[in-house]
């Protein structure tokens, strides 16, 4: 699994350089002679170049005169897409992220060592590429290059199995693991995410049971006691009745600022690259885990505490 995140995160990161690079040969470079075909080249989208190696970027469709598909080495590189009156492609363009879901075939012969991870873990590595540019064209920041301190955790989306205490992962097999909250009857699995934190792997599950009816809101007219919630500083939160929350500062306290410098002092004295450094390395993350464990159980108790009082809406 260490294995698999190195690599997932290689090849997000190539990804995000192969889009970032065209987008500036198509808008800033325009049309540029493509050094190993020797031949014009012009990107069509921000991640493909017209006489690139993952196949037509164009959708296809069906007309009157038939079907204008074709089949490309990775297998079938057209989209089928819906037409107008007149038999036109509507949006006839692929976006990127079906590009490059298409050329993973490609790089698995380029590089068979991609073929022991699950092809579903690769993909949704692609769409975790596309979450982050629908983000930036949202307002938010550009996406970033990873590194690993920030990209610990790749995600299935079929073929997981959990009998027990036992959980399995395509290509990876069938492990032991702590059943925290079992799953209750009816329900399927939809997604798995795998975490990678200091103390160990974390597993997270996806469930859906479509028997179910949607929440239903109450309406207004039924709100009769509001509470209003406000976040502080100095304390986690005011109530609009009065009340208010301390807030622990888990982090700050005398105790826990005396052991975190301790820690860094002991990390820093160690010789860079050694296993000693590594483990004092360990023990500095664990601590920062410790904290965040408390401070995220603390507010589930607050929230829990909160809603748990007899009130009908809370703002």
């Amino acid at each position: 699994m260490s294995n698999w995140v190195d690599m997932l995160r290689s090849h997000y990161n190539w990804y995000l350089n192969e889009r970032t690079t065209q987008y500036h040969q198509q808008f800033i470079q325009g049309n540029y002679c493509e050094i190993r075909t020797k031949s014009e080249a012009c990107p069509l989208t921000s991640c493909i170049s017209k006489n690139g190696a993952t196949g037509s970027p164009w959708k296809s469709a069906k007309t009157d005169q038939g079907c204008i598909s074709k089949n490309g080495a990775t297998g079938s590189p057209w989209k089928s897409a819906k037409t107008d009156q007149d038999g036109k492609v509507k949006n006839p363009r692929r976006n990127p992220g079906d590009i490059q879901i298409t050329a993973l075939p490609e790089l698995k012969t380029a590089r068979p060592w991609f073929a022991g991870i699950d092809s579903t873990v690769l993909q949704q590595n692609v769409k975790r590429l596309d979450t982050a540019y629908k983000n930036f064209f949202e307002g938010r920041g550009f996406p970033k290059f990873k590194n690993r301190s920030n990209f610990t955790s790749f995600t299935f989306v079929m073929g997981v199995k959990i009998q027990g205490n036992k959980i399995y992962l395509p290509k990876l097999g069938w492990m032991r693991f702590y059943n925290s909250r079992p799953i209750p009857n009816g329900f399927t699995i939809k997604a798995c995410a795998v975490r990678k934190r200091q103390n160990g792997w974390y597993v997270s599950i996806r469930i859906e049971d479509k028997s179910l009816p949607d929440y239903l809101a109450i309406s207004l007219k039924d709100v009769v006691k509001v509470i209003g919630c406000d976040m502080g500083i100095t304390k986690l939160v005011h109530l609009s009745d009065g009340f208010q929350i301390e807030n622990p500062k888990f982090s700050t306290t005398k105790k826990a600022k005396r052991t975190l410098k301790i820690r860094q002092r002991r990390a820093s004295l160690k010789a860079k690259g050694s296993k000693t450094r590594k483990k004092a390395a360990k023990r500095v993350g664990s601590l920062h885990q410790k904290i965040s464990d408390k401070r995220q159980a603390h507010h589930w108790k607050v929230a829990n505490k909160t809603v748990s009082s007899e009130i009908d809406g809370i703002a």
